[in-house]
């Protein structure tokens, strides 16, 4: 279907490109940062398919201006808040993501967080940069055990019960909530189901992997941050909203809780005037748990699959909402 037009919000991996050139006219988005929501509409005027990201609002509003040609919607990410999947839906226009591969490589960033919080690494490179490193001392940054700790994980689909395999090699007590029970990766990893008030009361680590939905939206407040120990030290490398920012502010700033990791904020880029970039006992990383070479490629290999799926009418290999296959 080589006179089919895709846009691509972004220049992805080229192992994702490779797929697509020849099978369609590619229009890329060259810049960093994501085209504006009316560049989006005009460039993706007439194309039978489009490939975004997670920076980009797909709404019916869009839809309609693509036009009734439009074929696919493919997100290069897991999560597809972005898009306007019940718009999408009544157009029986398929939408995909890119699940499963990036588990492992997301798992292993929460760890990065939780180790580097724990033993305040990034506090200590600052001061040795800074020519604050004058001698050993026995009180110099000191950090928290992690080896025999008790882990807290909200949200225990694969992302967190890849987090709770890891914590095993620490001994660590692993304490879980979900709106669901998940009894064989109990048995198989030692997990245990708690409400989410025992999670909170009794996790030193506590890690957040839910996704983002009306309910979830600040989960973590004042409230929540009031019942956690002030030894304890969040992470969150799901979504950015799930956590009140100026609630989590007041709490790091006033020692409720020792310390936060973060890899997603509320708004991305988090504002240069956030109140949280003042403090040091915080580490805020650019959203980039999945950045991993390897992982970036697979990414870029199933969104350009499900595109062409959607090009030669096929069942896309990772549809969110496969109703629109239902006659």
């Amino acid at each position: 279907m080589t006179n089919a037009k895709v846009f691509i919000t972004r220049r992805i991996p080229a192992a994702g490109l490779d797929l697509l050139r020849g099978a369609a006219e590619l229009d890329i988005w060259q810049d960093e940062l994501p085209p504006p929501y009316e560049t989006l509409v005009a460039r993706s005027r007439g194309c039978a398919g489009l490939l975004t990201l997670l920076s980009d609002r797909i709404d019916g509003t869009l839809m309609d201006a693509v036009g009734p040609q439009l074929k696919v919607i493919a997100n290069y990410a897991v999560g597809f808040d972005n898009i306007d999947v019940p718009a999408a839906t009544a157009r029986r226009i398929p939408v995909s993501n890119t699940p499963g591969v990036l588990t492992e490589t997301t798992a292993d960033f929460a760890w990065t967080l939780l180790m580097a919080a724990a033993r305040r690494v990034v506090e200590g490179d600052l001061n040795t940069r800074g020519g604050q490193w004058k001698t050993w001392g026995p009180s110099i940054l000191l950090g928290r055990d992690v080896f025999g700790a008790t882990l807290g994980i909200i949200g225990f689909g694969r992302i967190g019960q890849a987090v709770a395999r890891r914590a095993r090699g620490f001994s660590m007590r692993v304490l879980y909530y979900d709106t669901q029970r998940y009894p064989e990766a109990e048995a198989e990893l030692g997990a245990v189901y708690a409400p989410f008030e025992t999670v909170l009361a009794e996790a030193d680590y506590l890690s957040i992997h839910t996704a983002l939905t009306p309910e979830t939206r600040h989960l973590f407040s004042t409230d929540q941050f009031a019942r956690m120990k002030n030894t304890a030290i969040l992470i969150n490398t799901a979504r950015g909203p799930i956590v009140d920012e100026a609630a989590l502010y007041q709490a790091l700033a006033h020692g409720q809780i020792a310390y936060a990791g973060l890899d997603v904020t509320e708004v991305e880029p988090l504002p240069m005037s956030s109140p949280l970039l003042q403090l040091r006992n915080i580490i805020i990383a650019p959203h980039i748990a999945s950045g991993s070479v390897q992982t970036r490629d697979k990414m870029a290999i199933i969104a350009a699959q499900n595109v062409l799926a959607g090009l030669n009418g096929q069942k896309l290999p990772a549809c969110v909402n496969p109703q629109v296959y239902a006659k």
